[in-house]
């Protein structure tokens, strides 16, 4: 009776994956039939509650127009909820039957039972070979468990790590009580729509429903990195108490052809592949299918996770939740995959650019920052998007609760950075696709540049900058490269001189006491190195021979 039981509260197993190490071993079996068919109505009853819930609003409005919320009317339909609860219990107990008379089923929660009560690498490592509901994934690493945290308290509290905070929309207001009372409508205002409409625009992935048709392709994803990758599926617990899915593909000690280069990394010759990629996904999309295939396939080690609120990740993805994912995601990389700080590089697609620059921030070793079709700031791509008449609105809700200030954090980080801008790229633009110049990841260059270089990113460095990223073509670049006959060894030569003299730490007075010619030359170079077109929109996936290693001195 109590194995019954498990199998009638256990959760559900989408597959078995083909044992790893055995050529001739069978492929992935579903439960049976009767297994499977009591899980489709459980899922179908889970979409009716979603839908249910986000229309609830408008039921309520409805019946209470009809006068239904009264109580000779509620009782009537208490008796139809009733009945229905009773339909579900029974799906239940079916469902639970049908696992227990399926012996691979029975087996999976034996192993499943045993790994919670004894986390032992055998244990962990029968468990990986079953994709279930992640919600019974046992934790694999907590975010205190480095030691260090546990000794300092530098570490994030429970309440998150620590951003960069707005300044205020108003300066010099004085914060009396009364004022405080006059900002609390446009406050509340501004929370509510945070939480309803603006965090699903924001990131459409979360959405249960989207998640919901997604699932089949995001299963064949995962078993393509479990059985062809060998991947290792791992659960995060964030400071936030929010469980993070991640997923680690190790390609250290791999005899593949891309292992055998060697890149230049800081200076030093290092073995290809003792480096790992973290992969940071867009607003809708998952490692399963996202732009980890990117680096795996030009052969580095990948570690890729879901946002909160993402498939098996837990939680809702405000900038907290998602700095305290990242946070842990990191620490799980340091501590328990055996990384160095100096063998990371961060990739970004899109929204992914916000936690990845506040990686590079709050971990400023790092090796390099790829960002990919990212922006610098989203107040405005959010006013794109909104009538004109709630700028305000917009304005405050963003600052106050989706802050995604990309760009003052990628300037708190001191290491390489390459930017790939999307040369057709219809997301991130402010008018059409077609105006090269509204691409947001414009003003990340330039605000990166006159930070780091505020004496080359003067006038005329500024503006012939902004000439070479109006160039639609790879042949305009270059006929504004060659118009301003930028000398490449001589621009080598001032910043590595500055950079023996001064030392690498940004911002440069370089370009101080150089003519207007030179700062043009120096503004032009740097540009070329931190910035790289890719002809493409912003969803197409960037294929392995763009994915390139960041300029460094």
């Amino acid at each position: 009776m109590a194995k019954l039981l498990s199998c009638v509260l256990g959760p559900r197993l989408y597959k078995i994956y083909r044992e790893r190490d055995s050529e001739r071993a069978p492929a992935s079996v579903p439960e049976t039939p009767t297994a499977v068919t009591a899980p489709h109505s459980s899922s179908w009853a889970s979409v009716f509650w979603s839908i249910s819930y986000y229309s609830s609003p408008f039921a309520f409005f409805y019946l209470y127009r009809k006068g239904y919320l009264s109580l000779s009317k509620v009782v009537p339909f208490s008796h139809y909820a009733g009945t229905l609860l009773l339909l579900l219990a029974g799906v239940a107990c079916l469902r639970g039957i049908g696992r227990w008379t399926n012996p691979q089923y029975r087996q999976f929660i034996t192993i499943l039972e045993a790994t919670h009560r004894n986390q032992s690498s055998e244990n962990k490592r029968q468990l990986a070979n079953y994709n279930f509901d992640f919600r019974s994934w046992p934790v694999d690493f907590h975010w205190e468990e480095p030691s260090s945290r546990k000794e300092s308290r530098g570490g994030p509290s429970r309440r998150g790590v620590a951003l960069l905070r707005p300044e205020p929309l108003h300066r010099g207001t004085a914060d009396t009580l009364l004022n405080r009372v006059k900002k609390l409508p446009c406050q509340i205002t501004s929370y509510l729509v945070a939480h309803t409409l603006g965090r699903r625009m924001l990131y459409p992935g979360s959405v249960y429903l989207l998640q919901k048709a997604l699932m089949p392709v995001l299963l064949q994803g995962q078993a393509r990195l479990v059985e062809e990758c060998n991947g290792r599926r791992a659960k995060l617990l964030a400071c936030d108490g929010n469980e993070i899915d991640t997923m680690f593909v190790d390609r250290r000690g791999t005899a593949e052809p891309q292992g055998q280069k060697l890149e230049m990394k800081l200076g030093h010759r290092k073995p290809f592949l003792d480096l790992t990629v973290i992969c940071c996904e867009g607003n809708a999309g998952f490692y399963e299918v996202g732009c980890v295939s990117t680096p795996l396939e030009a052969g580095y080690s990948v570690l890729g996770w879901n946002h909160p609120g993402f498939a098996g990740s837990t939680g809702v993805p405000f900038p907290q939740n998602e700095a305290n994912a990242m946070d842990v995601v990191v620490q799980f990389a340091i501590h328990r995959l055996g990384f160095q700080p100096q063998d990371i590089i961060i990739y970004a697609w899109s929204i992914g650019g916000f936690t990845a620059t506040w990686a590079a921030m709050s971990y400023p070793d790092v090796s390099a920052m790829i960002l990919d079709a990212s922006f610098d700031d989203l107040v405005p791509l959010a006013l794109k998007v909104m009538p004109d008449s709630w700028r305000g609105l917009v304005t405050r809700t963003v600052r106050q609760h989706l802050n995604l200030n990309n760009a003052e954090q990628l300037c708190r980080y001191q290491g390489p950075v390459l930017l790939i801008r999307r040369t057709k790229d219809e997301i991130i633009t402010t008018t059409v696709p077609e105006d090269i110049m509204s691409n947001r990841g414009n003003d990340l260059l330039l605000k990166l540049l006159q930070h780091r270089y505020p004496r080359v990113m003067a006038e005329e460095g500024l503006r012939v900058v902004r000439q070479w990223l109006e160039a639609s073509s790879q042949l305009e670049e270059a006929s504004i490269y060659s118009r301003w006959e930028v000398e490449e060894d001589w621009c080598l030569s001032v910043l590595r001189s500055y950079q023996a003299e001064h030392g690498p730490d940004f911002p440069w007075s370089v370009g101080e006491d150089m003519s207007a010619d030179g700062r043009r030359q120096l503004a032009l170079f740097l540009a070329r190195k931190h910035l790289h077109n890719f002809e493409a929109t912003h969803c197409t996936p960037l294929p392995a021979q763009n994915f390139q290693m960041p300029w460094h001195l």
